[in-house]
């Protein structure tokens, strides 16, 4: 009589085979998983620096030099930011350059967004009173020249 079944060993194998490949699948999703969420960290991290970026240009703020270490919340956490501001080669001074560094520790150690960004001077954009006497001519009419 021939037994028609799978032997003890085949069945051992078999089995093997499946563990090392469910094992590479959870591997394979856990990966993925931290790799999702490290990239959540980073796109909120980027939107937090842009954040900083516009209220300085909505406050008409002109940062003084140095560093700056403050915090700011955006979806729930709260994220760790730290401000340079540095001299640019404009000759007329009326533009700085800033970095930003985010970070979720508070100890500021694994940056996980960096912009750069330049800001003028605010006072730069009011029109001095030089340029108004220059746009009338010498009969007191205005210059409609562009």
């Amino acid at each position: 009589m021939k037994n028609k079944g799978f032997t003890l060993i085949e069945v051992m194998v078999a089995l093997a085979i499946i563990a090392i490949a469910l094992a590479a699948l959870i591997k394979a999703s856990g990966n993925y998983t931290r790799s999702a969420g490290y990239l959540k960290s980073k796109t909120l991290a980027h939107y937090v620096a842009m954040n900083e970026v516009a209220r300085l240009q909505i406050e008409k703020a002109w940062p003084d030099l140095g560093t700056k270490k403050d915090d700011s919340e955006m979806a729930g956490v709260k994220w760790f930011w730290t401000r340079e501001v540095e001299k640019t080669a404009d000759e007329s001074g009326n533009i700085r350059g800033l970095k930003f560094s985010i970070f979720q520790d508070e100890d500021r150690e694994h940056s996980l967004a960096q912009i750069q960004a330049f800001i003028s001077n605010p006072a730069s954009d009011l029109p001095s009173a030089s340029n108004s006497a220059n746009n009338s001519n010498a009969n007191g009419a205005a210059n409609n020249a562009p």
